[in-house]
């Protein structure tokens, strides 16, 4: 038996090295089968999460709570692997390990400087800003919300450390540990609900997201530390790789801030509309974070150190045989996936989530919702292919203008969609706007690498 499966190991390597097309296939299989793990546990958790709170003020208060921290992480660190990978693959290949050592070292200081300087930030404003992105809240009820904020605050540099150590290892395609670790936080988070809910209530929700990061922190650092990579950064100044790094980061960042404005404007949206949207919102993105984390965010992680080697090596006939082949196959699999889930949403909720305190009047509610975020699965995956290709080119400034347009436009069609069908117009604007988003980064690329190609050319 051992031997059969080093044979197939053998088998497999050797097939997933014979071109780009398969090195990146193979990656994608490994980060979406251990996403699987991940998103399996997620579920679980979401289980124990509908039938200890259902759709509650103190499930909706933590989901606000936890707005500011997640926006803050989404748009300093979320940032960072799209402007950081691109210049690590080419410092690398161009002048060795210990040069790209170095740069990683002096980004990962400066953006642990960035996220603390965020987080004291977010603590000295929240008090302000809580009563506009919770207005409907009951005076109780954003106490409570304040309360978690605090609790979950720490979750932001914890949250940095993860993406750092992540793209390290990702930018050097050693994507199985970063791809299964962020499976510590549904667990930990898991063993909290059933070991303190009943004394503490929503607060162990909280403890268990905190804890479940300092797992995932530890989980690489013993990876990191088996492939003798330092952990402890150091300053080697600015750098023209650094700055090079600082200037694809910021557009990024500035695109970052307006993209994870429009789900926090979402919230705050779906807050005005009474007790339980906010919660309501929350659950019917589940399933379809699922589907996507499976299929496209795998296929996202790996393309992005392939496309920059490619990009690096001025291989622009391999980049577009690439392109076209993932385009048909997130076609040929999303548009089929998402007319089939479009007709089982009512079911898939109340096999998930009908139980305890999560009644059939959710799901009929949820279900509905969860039909228009299923819309979005196809232009969502086109996107972040599009993005991933567009950072490896280092044209990041091409993202911010396709998020300054997306943010006011999301805006503008969650007020007119959530008139005529209140919290699920939230969710079909979500989709609308990433049709948009799609079709202008599709044009953005093909733009973007017709002057590549003349440049290289001349």
């Amino acid at each position: 038996m051992k031997n059969l499966i080093i044979r197939i190991r053998r088998t497999w390597s050797d097939w997933s090295q014979r071109s780009v097309n398969r090195r990146i296939f193979a990656a994608s299989v490994t980060i979406g089968g251990l996403t699987g793990c991940v998103n399996v546990a997620s579920f679980l958790k979401e289980l124990m999460v509908a039938h200890r709170f259902g759709t509650s003020d103190d499930l909706d208060a933590f989901l606000i709570a936890f707005l500011l921290p997640n926006f803050a992480i989404n748009v300093v660190a979320g940032s960072f692997s799209s402007a950081f990978i691109p210049m690590y693959v080419s410092v690398k290949e161009r002048e060795g390990d210990k040069a790209a050592q170095r740069l990683f070292s002096s980004v990962s200081i400066w953006s642990l400087a960035v996220l603390g300087f965020a987080c004291i930030v977010l603590g000295l404003s929240f008090h302000a800003v809580l009563p506009y992105i919770a207005s409907g809240f009951s005076g109780e009820k954003l106490a409570l919300t304040e309360s978690l904020f605090f609790a979950l605050l720490p979750v932001t540099i914890a949250s940095g450390v993860v993406t750092l150590w992540s793209s390290l290892l990702n930018a050097s395609e050693q994507f199985a540990v970063a791809a299964i670790a962020p499976a510590a936080v549904p667990l930990v988070t898991m063993v909290s609900l059933f070991a303190y809910a009943g004394t503490y209530g929503i607060y162990s929700l909280a403890i268990g997201a905190v804890a479940g990061f300092c797992v995932q922190i530890a989980v690489l650092m013993v990876s990191l530390r088996k492939r003798e990579i330092p952990l402890l950064p150091r300053w080697h100044g600015m750098s023209p790789h650094f700055r090079g790094v600082i200037s694809q980061y910021l557009p990024m960042a500035a695109g970052a801030f307006l993209l994870s404005g429009t789900g926090l404007v979402d919230r705050a949206m779906a807050a005005t509309l009474g007790t339980g949207s906010v919660s309501v919102l929350s659950y019917a993105n589940k399933v379809v974070a699922v589907v996507v984390g499976l299929g496209t965010l795998a296929l996202g992680t790996a393309v992005l150190p392939h496309f920059s080697l490619m990009v690096a090596k001025e291989d622009w006939r391999g980049i577009r045989h690439t392109i076209k082949t993932y385009i048909r196959l997130l076609l040929w699999t999303t548009i089929p996936i998402v007319i089939f889930l479009t007709f089982v949403s009512r079911p898939i909720i109340e096999l998930v989530f009908e139980r305890g305190r999560f009644t059939h009047s959710d799901t009929i509610l949820v279900a509905r919702v969860q039909t228009f975020y299923f819309l979005q699965v196809p232009f969502y995956a086109l996107s972040i292919l599009f993005i991933r290709l567009i950072s490896s080119l280092k044209q990041n400034k091409t993202l911010l203008w396709g998020a300054t347009v997306s943010f006011p436009v999301n805006i503008l069609l969650n007020i007119i969609f959530m008139r005529w069908m209140g919290v699920a117009g939230i969710a079909l604007s979500t989709s609308v706007v990433y049709l948009i988003s799609c079709i202008y980064l599709g044009s953005m690329f093909v733009h973007h690498m017709r002057d590549c190609e003349k440049r290289s050319h001349e």
